[in-house]
This record gives C-alpha cells, sequence and structure tokens, in this order.
C-alpha cells in the first residue's frame, strides 16, 4: 500500500520528492505529503487527495533543503484528511510509514497519559511521538529508533528525518517492503526500486526486519538486534519508458496495448534460443526434482488468483497433477494438509504483496518446495522462493492488472506444460508442438487489439448498466471471474461472475432487461453447454454480450444482443486471448462512465498489508 521515498541529498528535496511521489502514486491516492529539513529546521507540506493537490500546496508554500521524506498514502487508520496524511511529525522527529502498527493503541494510551498530545487518528502518529518522547528523554534518534522498533507489532516500511541531523536518516522494514539507493554523494529510500530509477540504479534490498542509518556519503544496516550487516548492491535495470504513458489517454490502455511485446520478451525467457522449446530459465529449478511432484498449491490475491485458477485447468489436463487454488489470505488460517512431495506456487505482480508472501512462509516453515512467480525478480517473494520464474511485463502503472495478468498467464502455461515433460506424459515431439502452439499467442493478442473499435461500440450496452453479469463454462469461468473484477474496478458497476451451469442455481433470478450478461465462451467441447445456457437467458430477455471465435458466433445465431468474435486459437492459448478482449471491454466502459481509469476510487496497486 502506501508509496514511501526519503532523500539524504546535495539537490533541492522538495522537485524530486515530488517526482519520485508520482512513480509511487499507483501505491496509495488518498493524500500526500512531504517534510524538508533546512536551515530552518523542519518543514512540511501535506494534502489530501492525489500528488496534483500535494503540488499545489507546495506552490503556495515552497520547502526548501536537501533532505526529505515523502509519502503517498492509502488510508488504514483515519480518513483521508490532511491531518491524517503523512507525514507526521512530534517535535523534531517526522516519519513516513507504510504498514499498519498493530499495537498503537497501548503506546498512545500511554503516551496520553505521560502528557504527550496527538492530532490524528493514524497508527502512524504513534511511531513519531514514542521517538520524540524518548529522545526527550535523552536518546540520539538512533538508540530511540532502536528501543521503538523492538516494542511495535505489525507490518511497517519507515523513513524518518530528525531535526537537529542535517545529515540523517533512519529506515526500517518489517512485512513492507524497503530499499536503499545509492548515488553519488546522496542516498535514497523507497518503497521500490522504481521510484529510485530516476536518481540511481544502484540499490540494497533491505531483509525482515533490518533497519538502516543513511548519510550523504554512506549506510549502515542493522539487523533487529541491532548488529550492523551487509547486503549485497545490485544494478537494477529499469525501462522508463514504460513508465510513461506516451500518446495513450491512459496508462491501462497503453499497458493493454503492450501485450504483444510482454508476452514476446516472457516467452523469449523460456524458449530455448536453437531448438524453439520451451523451458524454464536454465538453473532455474537447480536442485529441485520436479519429476516426484505429487500435487500443486497455488497461492496468490486479486487478479493473480484468477491467473492461478486459470492454470489449475492447465496444470491438472496437462501434467496430470492435482492442483488447488487458494486465496492467499485465507491459505494458512485454514491450515491446509501438506502433503511432503507438494509444490506450493506463488504468484504476485510485484512479490510483496503480504498475504502472498506470509502463505509462502507458512510453506516453507512446513518443508514445502515454493516456486514464485513474480513481474519483480529482486522481491521478497522472489528472495525467499526456492524457485523464480520472473514475468517480463515491464513495470505496470495502471491500478487494475492487464499485462502482468498475461505474463503471468503464459508463464504459467509453460510451467505446466514442462510438468508435463517432466512427468513423462509428453515426448518431445509433443513438447514441440506445444511450444509452436504456445509462440502463436503473440500474434494472436495482436489481432485481438484490432478489434478495439468493436469491443468499445460493445462496451457502449455496458456502460449504461448498473449491475452485470459474467459466465464462462471450464477454463473460461475463471476469466469470467476476472472480467467481471475489470469491470467493476474501473467503472463501479456492480459485475459478478459465475460458472454457467450455475445459472440456474440461484442468478438467474437476478436477470433482468437492463442487466447485461457477458458469455465468456469460444467454440469448444463445452460449447453446446454454454449455448443453451445463453439461451436460457435470452429466453428471459436479458441482453447477452457473446465473445467467442467464428464457429462459435456462427452456431449462436440470433440470441446473442451483441457479438465480439476474437481470433480463433488453439485451446491452449484462447484463454489468454479472451483475457486481452475482457480488458478491452472494461476499459471502453469505464471511459464511457467518466471514472479515473488508471487510479480508481479506493484501490492501491501493491497490497503490503494483511
Amino acid at each position: 500500500m502506501c508509496g514511501i521515498i526519503g532523500i539524504v541529498g546535495k539537490y533541492p528535496a522538495t522537485p524530486r520528492l515530488v517526482s519520485a511521489l508520482k512513480r509511487l502514486e499507483y501505491r496509495g491516492y488518498d493524500s500526500a505529503g512531504v517534510a524538508t529539513l533546512s536551515q530552518n529546521g523542519l518543514g512540511r507540506c501535506r494534502a489530501p487527495g492525489k500528488i496534483a493537490n500535494l503540488e499545489a500546496a507546495l506552490q503556495a508554500a515552497p520547502l526548501d533543503g536537501t533532505v526529505g521524506i515523502g509519502h503517498t498514502r492509502w488510508a488504514t487508520h483515519g480518513e483521508p484528511t490532511e491531518a491524517n496524511a503523512h507525514p507526521h511529525v512530534c517535535g523534531p522527529v517526522a516519519v513516513v510509514h507504510n504498514g499498519i502498527i498493530e499495537n498503537y493503541q497501548t503506546f498512545r494510551e500511554s503516551l496520553v497519559a505521560a502528557g504527550e498530545a496527538f492530532e490524528s487518528q493514524t497508527d502512524t502518529e504513534t511511531i513519531a511521538v514514542l521517538i520524540a518522547s524518548l529522545m526527550k528523554g535523552g536518546d540520539d534518534p538512533k538508540t530511540a529508533t532502536f528501543k521503538a522498533l523492538s516494542q511495535f507489532r505489525g507490518a511497517y516500511a519507515l523513513a524518518m528525518i530528525f531535526e537537529g541531523y542535517p545529515d540523517l536518516m533512519i529506515g526500517a522494514r518489517k512485512g513492507s517492503p524497503l530499499v536503499i539507493g545509492i548515488g553519488d554523494g546522496e542516498m535514497f529510500l523507497g518503497s521500490d526500486a522504481l521510484a529510485l530509477a530516476q536518481y540511481t540504479n544502484k540499490v540494497v534490498y533491505l531483509d525482515e526486519g533490518d533497519w538502516c542509518v543513511l548519510s550523504k556519503e554512506s549506510y549502515k544496516i542493522y539487523n533487529s538486534d541491532g548488529v550492523e550487516i551487509e547486503h549485497p548492491v545490485q544494478i537494477v535495470e529499469t525501462d522508463d519508458d514504460e513508465a510513461d504513458k506516451g500518446n495513450y489517454a491512459h496508462f491501462m490502455l497503453k499497458e493493454i496495448h503492450e501485450q504483444p511485446r510482454t508476452i514476446d520478451r516472457t516467452l523469449k525467457v523460456y524458449t530455448h534460443p536453437v531448438h524453439g522449446t520451451i523451458g524454464l530459465p536454465k538453473g532455474a529449478a537447480d536442485g529441485l526434482n520436479l519429476s516426484d511432484v505429487s500435487s500443486i498449491f497455488m497461492v496468490s490475491c486479486g487478479t493473480a488468483h484468477y491467473a492461478t485458477r486459470v492454470a489449475e485447468y492447465w496444470i491438472e489436463q496437462i501434467a496430470g497433477i492435482p492442483c488447488k487454488t487458494d486465496i492467499a489470505s485465507e491459505f494458512r488460517y485454514r491450515r491446509p494438509a501438506l502433503p511432503k512431495k507438494a509444490l506450493a506456487v506463488f504468484v504476485s505482480q510485484s512479490g510483496e504483496t503480504a498475504d502472498t508472501l506470509a502463505a509462502l512462509r507458512y510453506c516453507k516453515a512446513n518443508g514445502i518446495r515454493t516456486v514464485a512467480i513474480v513481474n519483480v525478480k529482486t522481491s521478497t517473494i522472489a528472495r525467499e522462493a526456492d524457485i523464480v520464474l520472473p514475468t517480463l511485463a515491464g513495470p505496470e502503472i495502471g491500478v487494475a492488472s492487464t499485462k502482468a495478468f498475461t505474463a503471468q498467464l503464459i508463464v504459467l502455461l509453460v510451467f505446466a506444460t514442462v510438468l508435463a515433460s517432466e512427468k513423462g506424459l509428453i515426448d518431445e515431439a509433443q513438447l514441440a508442438d506445444a511450444s509452436e502452439k504456445i509462440q502463436k499467442t503473440v500474434n494472436a493478442v495482436e489481432q485481438c487489439l484490432k478489434l478495439e473499435d468493436k469491443v468499445a461500440a460493445v462496451a457502449n450496452s455496458l456502460s449504461e448498466a448498473s449491475s452485470a453479469f459474467y459466465l464462462g463454462r471450464g477454463i473460461y469461468f475463471p476469466l469470467a471471474l476476472e472480467g467481471a473484477l475489470k469491470l467493476k474496478e474501473i467503472s463501479y458497476i456492480h459485475a459478478e461472475g459465475f460458472a454457467s451451469g450455475e445459472l440456474k442455481h440461484g442468478p438467474i433470478a437476478l436477470i433482468t432487461e437492463e442487466t447485461p450478461i457477458v458469455f465468456v465462451a469460444p467454440f469448444d467441447e463445452l460449447y453446446e453447454k454454454s449455448l443453451s445456457n445463453l439461451q436460457e437467458v435470452a429466453a428471459r430477455r436479458g441482453p447477452v454480450i457473446l465473445l467467442s471465435d467464428e464457429k462459435g458466433i456462427a452456431e449462436a445465431g440470433n440470441a446473442p444482443t451483441h457479438v465480439l468474435e476474437l481470433p480463433t486459437a488453439d485451446e491452449m492459448i484462447a484463454p489468454i486471448v479472451q483475457a486481452v478482449a475482457l480488458q478491452m471491454l472494461a476499459y471502453h466502459a469505464a471511459v464511457m462512465r467518466g471514472t479515473d481509469v488508471d487510479q480508481p476510487r479506493n484501490l492501491a496497486k501493491s497490497v503490503t498489508v494483511e
């Protein structure tokens, strides 16, 4: 959730903080603020709403100084008001925070009893007040921070500056990501490397429980016991072009259209340069025997969860391995039985999703082999998993996932095929045939994107609805769930996805002439049954939008109200083509409704709190 940035630099901090915050706004945009140190002491500026509001406030009241911290907020404790916006300041201490301090109320009560005052409803202010109180008692900032950190329960990434200490910044992480950036005579802290990319590509990732002390020329890292430790410096490559909207109206539209390139880029990592057959990246599964996998658990959240539910069909049908998908926030709490030869797969765009990370740690504690499918190879989930399978979607700025989703699907399809090969279920010729089919995904998606005008025309019927339903059978059921999620995320239309066969077991009662029903139904072995469900809706005058291929459209006749004829694709890759069409449908419906497509209300891109 929340994005944080810190600079101990040699140039004016405020414009650099604001620029970095714009790169972090996808993490939350309920409020924003900065604090800087100058000859005049500690200064602060905050504003509710998006960063544009902060910029306006800074124009009216500029802040000087080369040292500063910034924050963009996704609200947890306290409404998104200026008073609850970060940074929080108490005496000489200014702090920004990503996470949740679970025992803050206990500290707040004791501090109030001791005469300390609070101006906000947040858990974060407790951090500033406690450290300021310890400093009032004679502790220096480093000692006060160490004492405070040992008392907090919950999750945090912190950046702090201190009046009277012009060459000092302290950071800490527990449960939420934090990275040090190493510049030329300056140091940085950030929620992710993307925020720092414009200033440095040299980064050091903090591990769980680490905290750090930064000056312009150096940094030191300590573990939770206060012992100084070292971590390797990593060079991070980022594509700034992908973090720029270019000529597109929205990042989401740009990212939808980037999918042929991102799928191709991802596939290249999984394709033998000579033989052209797919496989895992060299060295990815060293030391792990995939041939003896008895069962698979796939754990994820949000859109990534629907990617795993699609993959559940692939893994069971192609590789013949029992597979179960779980929502990460529920997984460890139901204490699942984990067979010793099971494999646990964790899918996350950011690689920092709190619930998914906790589930991974649960599996590792129980001796289960783990696989991470992530878009950030240096993320915490990637660092802690046994096998890392990267997606190369690049930075995804739009909050609603698009290119990251299809990249996850392509890696999961490759993974299912590799498992089948390792199990001896397919021979070299069959692997080559599967590889050829998968490689055709790029062209199929390109052809789908050329239908955007037709998709936009159909989207008009969705944009006027207050509710919509998405239906699919087999592997297209989870795509119906994902299609409904996309629509509700960015258009604010209530939408639900159902298995088509469940229509008559309740949802059919909700069908009216004003309720669009989106059928995801390419022509396959289940098409006749899907068509029967479609007829059931049409008989009750429900407006039907059918997403299918040439043969499916022909078989449907006049029953659908609207049709979208998508490219005919092999059954292995058809779900990915359908996914792209569903993204475009949601996007254009949202645009017609005038919503904030890239930053829909109440959402954040990276969910780093439980």
